[in-house]
């Protein structure tokens, strides 16, 4: 396949595999050493991707939030903030959402041709809106991205996302978080959803690290021979 970005999956998620729970409330399966963490992985990226989903429920504003992450990036000739970036089929975004107007940085949102030129009409003020094609394919986007000079992707969610990278066989490295609670509904977004993936009892994943961060536990898993130790 031509050229594409290394590819990160960051994923925090409860003993019994979810996201978030089925309230309006945001599930916090995180603590402050696992933040700052993932605030260092956001830092060396060259661009954050999440869904419309994501977007609409947890109005992330996806932004280096370290002072001196930030100021090393500007050293370096780059943006405080690497480029973020969604993915929709309707673009049903709101334009004042945190993932538009926070951070110093490109904003990109791919859309099904469908809905382009009405996203431009509402985004195009905040964004930059890249026309996905029929409908939006991880693997054309990701060479896009490469195209516009991503090197280092961070995906961050949610399920169907990073259900979408890891059966098309796009993911490089996955952080998978783990919390020490249950949440067990049914109605809660999981981790991923149904699909074929590369990695069965047949051909199992390998675990490259195993890190504490306080009461929650970091695994890290090697997805292709692309992998950076």
């Amino acid at each position: 396949m031509p050229d594409r970005p290394y590819i990160l999956l960051s994923c925090g998620m409860s003993i019994d595999g979810y996201l978030d729970n089925a309230s309006s409330q945001r599930l916090l399966l995180s603590n402050q050493d696992d933040l700052e963490r993932v605030d260092a992985v956001r830092a060396a990226s060259d661009a954050i991707l999440v869904g419309a989903q994501t977007v609409r429920q947890d109005n992330p504003r996806l932004v280096v939030r370290s002072e001196r992450g930030r100021d090393e990036r500007v050293s370096r000739g780059l943006p405080p903030t690497p480029t973020k970036v969604t993915v929709t089929e309707r673009a049903r975004l709101d334009p004042r959402a945190r993932f538009f107007s926070t951070g110093e940085t490109d904003k990109l949102v791919y859309c099904a041709r469908p809905a382009v030129a009405g996203a431009r009409e509402r985004l195009g003020g905040v964004a930059t809106v890249v026309d996905g094609g029929p409908r939006v394919r991880m693997r054309r986007l990701v060479e896009d991205l490469y195209d516009r000079g991503t090197r280092r992707l961070m995906v961050e969610g949610g399920g169907s996302i990073h259900t979408q990278f890891l059966t098309a066989g796009l993911a490089d490295e996955l952080h998978l978080v783990v919390a020490p609670f249950f949440v067990g509904d049914s109605r809660a977004p999981r981790f991923v959803e149904d699909g074929r993936f590369p990695w069965n009892q047949d051909r199992r994943a390998t675990l490259a690290d195993v890190s504490r961060l306080g009461d929650v536990v970091l695994l890290r898993y090697a997805l292709s021979d692309r992998y950076e130790d």
